[in-house]
């Protein structure tokens, strides 16, 4: 199968006769202000014949150009898109040079920040900055605009794809974090002004920077020299996340001497959005500066500083929702008198990088870039461990420790202490005093915090609580050299090189001791979990670096874990694209070679040696893949595209190491991920009516993913739960289509019907530090065939119109459903583990790890058994969107506002979820799902916002 799919990447390939020669060429000019504007796309309907305007904003076609009326297709993002039919006579030059576009008022970018880049940095859960509406925003396409701006509300994955699975890059630049393979939006967030000039390939199809990914590649263009003369101070107010932005910007075009500069500042700010206690604080600085050396060269700086920091929130389970609402966050609590979050985001990461374009000839672009990036990504929260050293008679023993204060703590809740069968009159009064206590307050106590560890502190001991932050502190230098050569009129080279060599510092840090003095620097749980060590092995394994035993860490100091992550990428790319009047087709393909290893900076008293301290095995994988696509067009009105890839991908850092705080393990069966693709189009646009259909494929093979989490499955540890071999297929249609009723009126809708399945039964194993080898149940594999994929709903329809008056005011209404959404599963709860009687396995056995099997539950029964294992379906609900704006023009100064009012009814509903792995065999979900008075560890979700709504007046001149 594999050789025919890579037979029918190659076959791509068509040879066919040109249109009569003919010339058509002219500019474009800035509407307002007569200025040439560059890198507009210009395109021929008939044929789909693209080009764009050079710096002078001029453009022609000088071949295959069709006879007879033709339109014109005018479009630049930040601009409004125009149409202009002309007649072509063989033999003649058509000039239409002055052809004007006017600033897009609309400021519709906007709505991209606040709902991708603020917004998925709000969650406890880093899957939730996942969703790829961010790579989207630059497409004109009527169903991706629909994903980006009005789907992204829910989490909703074009083809079941997270960002991990798309490029952004800037200025050619890859911008996609390596430890996870994730853009980090933050880095350039608050930077709208100087972001509206973007290039976006759409899945596999060709792409001038790299080879692309399956949900596509966003190039954003900071370079000075490409921003329109002017500024632009803005102020925006919101309630999701901000709740206030001040901006301001200025580009100062092309001065006398070759020179350009564009600057930004702005500020983020806001006590909390829609979710309580979600402080938001940050600030954006932005400076490109641009030399043209001569005709042939020019060089360019940009710097971005952008810090972010903010305050976060988690999932709940419907027994916190019902009690507290979908905007209760249980990680803040008042100190004296003041929101104090106590999980914290923070992001300090600048970016600077050079870039030099030589036009080595007016076919030949050769374009080299150098970045880097450095700085730290914090995340803080409560470490509630702290203990003392005491010596008794020659042996020694940590004392101390502290309850969980996290309110939401499931021993706070009423379900606690209705867990049994039959309640007793006793279990309904604590419950209702817990349920009393949690409705009226149910936020964290910092005064009792406080108190605790002066306490402590009186009697000479320890903090039992600290403030935390586990830090990632990247140092990243990055270069490639991006070639563009015209080899015929028909024929385009795209090449590339790219080296990134990354060292990721990743440690813990004291950042308050919460009015204590220090914090034992040791596992408090190893005396507990590991009593029956041997006198005098006790201290040793407790201690997080056996070469410092017992260290009282301080604020600011490292603790608990500290290693180097060392990374190093190369790759290549090479991509012919070819057209001809009836078929455009390109092929392409990539190399890469990776390497990781980790270098243990602390040794672990759980992992002694060279199992913790020192370098691990370096773990390299070589990487390859092949792409190609045609578009056929059928008439100029009608056009079929196809594209098809298949492609290796190394593992993530997350993926690649087990346990990478404590020990230098590497997964077992680690190998780079299988991905091919094939999606096939119809597209029709005409000058009023534009739609596209297409079908896509997706495969995945050799996947790996890697979770934490405390288990009761295992006589309570803490785990790592490692999969590997996961097998996914990802199938389904989408729909885009608007239709230009009148000059003024655009009506348009989106739909996406898919299908997103495991299509294997995954090996999975467990490690921990309580486990002296990795721990499998029964047949070591989980049985997650034929279950979904989690990932917001597969399915999403859209209705909706546009209207812009000629007077510069618009307003548009979307209607937006959405169904199939489905819980991320547990894979523990869909092994062995879930019907082998572990109560019969003696705690040793447990602890030496190995294979665990069993007797099946004697009351087992497959039927119910099938029940508690159904995947839980979300669901289906509508959200109604509005949007618009108005401008004037006062002399040389343009005033306008823009607004949006998301989910106007205000409907609850569920972005995502899943399922906890606590108590995951049959007899204790039996009790969990049948428990009238609900489970003690249910499914936690993530609710939507209600209703919510963003204003942002400005002023442009």
């Amino acid at each position: 199968m594999k050789k025919s799919f890579l037979l029918f990447l190659f076959g791509i390939a068509f040879t066919l006769t040109g249109f009569a020669q003919t010339i058509v060429k002219g500019s474009v000019l800035d509407g307002t202000t007569g200025e040439p504007i560059p890198d507009v796309t210009i395109t021929i309907e008939e044929t789909g014949q693209t080009t764009q305007t050079n710096a002078s904003g001029e453009f022609s076609f000088a071949s295959n150009v069709p006879l007879g009326e033709q339109v014109l297709k005018v479009e630049k993002v930040g601009y409004v898109t125009k149409r202009y039919p002309i007649i072509v006579n063989e033999g003649q030059t058509v000039d239409i040079s002055g052809m004007t576009l006017d600033y897009d008022q609309s400021d519709k970018k906007d709505l991209f920040v606040i709902s991708i880049s603020d917004d998925n940095l709000n969650s406890e859960d880093d899957g939730l900055t996942d969703n790829i509406s961010g790579l989207l925003q630059a497409s004109r396409d009527a169903f991706l605009n629909a994903a980006a701006f009005d789907f992204s509300a829910t989490f909703f994955r074009p083809r079941g794809l997270d960002n991990a699975n798309g490029k952004v890059l800037i200025n050619g630049i890859e911008m996609n974090k390596q430890f996870n393979g994730r853009p980090q939006w933050g880095n350039w967030g608050g930077l709208n002004d100087v972001q509206r000039n973007q290039e976006f390939s759409m899945g596999m199809s060709a792409n001038d920077y790299n080879f692309g990914d399956l949900a596509g590649t966003n190039n954003i263009i900071m370079r000075a020299s490409k921003y329109r003369e002017g500024g632009r101070v803005s102020y925006a107010s919101a309630n999701r996340s901000y709740t206030g932005r001040v901006m301001a910007s200025y580009s100062s075009g092309l001065l006398k001497g070759g020179w350009s500069y564009s600057v930004l500042g702005s500020r983020r700010y806001g006590n909390e959005g829609f979710i309580d206690g979600t402080l938001y604080d940050a600030n954006s600085l932005f400076v490109a500066v641009e030399k043209q050396l001569n005709e042939n060269h020019s060089l360019n700086f940009t710097g971005i500083y952008a810090s972010n920091r903010r305050g976060r929130s988690t999932a709940i389970t419907e027994e916190v929702f019902n009690l507290k609402g979908r905007e209760y966050n249980p990680f803040w609590g008042y100190q004296n008198g003041e929101i104090r979050n106590s999980r914290i985001r923070e992001i300090n990461e600048p970016i600077l990088m050079l870039n030099h374009y030589w036009d080595i000839s007016s076919k030949v672009r050769l374009n080299t870039n150098v970045a880097y990036q450095f700085g730290e990504i914090a995340n803080t929260r409560i470490d509630n461990n702290g203990t003392r050293l005491v010596v008794t008679n020659g042996e020694s023993a940590y004392i101390g420790g502290a309850r969980n204060p996290t309110p939401e703590y499931y021993q706070n809740l009423p379900s606690f202490f209705l867990q049994d069968a039959n309640p007793t009159a006793y279990d309904y009064q604590q419950a209702f005093l817990a349920q009393r206590a949690f409705v009226n307050d149910g936020q964290l106590d910092w005064n009792n915090i406080y108190g605790a560890n002066a306490i402590i502190r009186a009697n000479g001991g320890n903090s039992i609580y600290a403030l935390q932050s586990d830090v990632i502190d990247d140092t990243q230098i990055t270069f490639n050299s991006i070639l563009d050569a015209e080899l015929a009129e028909n024929i385009r080279l795209n090449a590339s090189v790219n080296y990134r060599t990354l060292n990721s510092e990743n440690y813990a840090r004291i950042e308050d001791l919460l009015g204590g003095t220090g914090y034992l620097d040791i596992d408090a749980f190893a005396e507990i979990e590991d009593g029956q060590v041997a006198a005098g092995q006790l201290e040793n394994l407790a201690q997080s670096n056996v070469r410092t035993p017992n260290r009282i860490a301080t604020e600011g100091d490292r603790y608990k874990y500290n290693y180097e992550i060392d990374a190093d990428v190369f790759s290549a790319f090479a991509q012919a694209q070819f057209k001809y009047n009836k078929v455009d087709f390109y092929v392409g393909a990539n190399v890469s070679q990776t390497s990781y290893q980790r270098i243990g900076l602390y040794e672990n008293g759980y992992f002694p040696g060279e199992e913790s301290f020192g370098p691990s095995e370096k773990l390299d994988f070589s990487n390859y893949g092949i792409k190609g696509g045609a578009t056929y067009k059928v008439t100029g009105k009608h056009l079929i595209d196809v594209n098809a890839s298949y492609f290796t991908k190394a593992p993530s850092i997350r993926n690649s190491f087990g346990n990478a705080r404590q020990s230098n393990e590497t997964v077992i069966g680690l190998e780079s991920e299988k991905i091919q693709s094939v999606d096939l189009s119809y597209i029709f646009r005409s000058p009023i009516v534009k739609a596209r259909l297409t079908g896509f494929y997706s495969g995945f093979e050799d996947g790996t993913d890697i979770g934490f989490f405390f288990t009761e499955s295992s006589s309570g540890f803490f785990v790592q739960e490692i999969q590997t071999g996961i097998e996914k297929r990802h199938l389904g249609a989408e729909l885009g289509i608007e239709a230009q009723v009148t000059p003024t009126i655009k009506l348009k809708g989106a739909a996406s019907v898919g299908q997103y399945l495991y299509t294997n039964n995954p090996n999975v194993y467990y490690t921990s530090a309580d486990l002296e080898n990795p721990l499998t149940y029964g047949s070591g594999k989980t049985y997650l065939e034929n279950y979904h994929v989690a990932g917001g709903p597969e399915r999403a329809f859209q209705v909706g119109f546009e209207y812009r008056d000629p007077d510069f005011w618009n307003v548009g209404v979307t209607s937006n459903f959405f169904s199939n959404a489905y819980t991320d599963v547990s894979a523990l709860k869909r092994s062995d583990a879930f019907n082998i009687d572990t109560e019969l396995i003696p705690e040793e056995e447990f602890a030496q790890g190995g294979n665990i099997s069993g007797s099946t539950f004697n009351d087992y029964n497959d039927e119910v058994a099938r029940g508690l294992l159904e995947q839980e379906q979300f669901e289906d609900y509508m959200l109604v969107n509005i949007i618009g704006g108005k401008s004037w023009r006062i002399d040389d100064y343009f005033v306008g506002f823009f607004a949006t009012i998301n989910n106007v009814f205000n409907k609850q509903y569920r972005t995502g979820g899943f399922e906890q792995s606590r108590r995951v065999d049959y007899r204790s979900q039996l009790e969990e799902q049948n428990n009238p008075n609900g489970p003690v560890f249910g499914n936690r979700y993530f609710y939507g916002n209600g209703t919510t709504y963003y204003l942002n007046v400005y002023v442009r001149f």
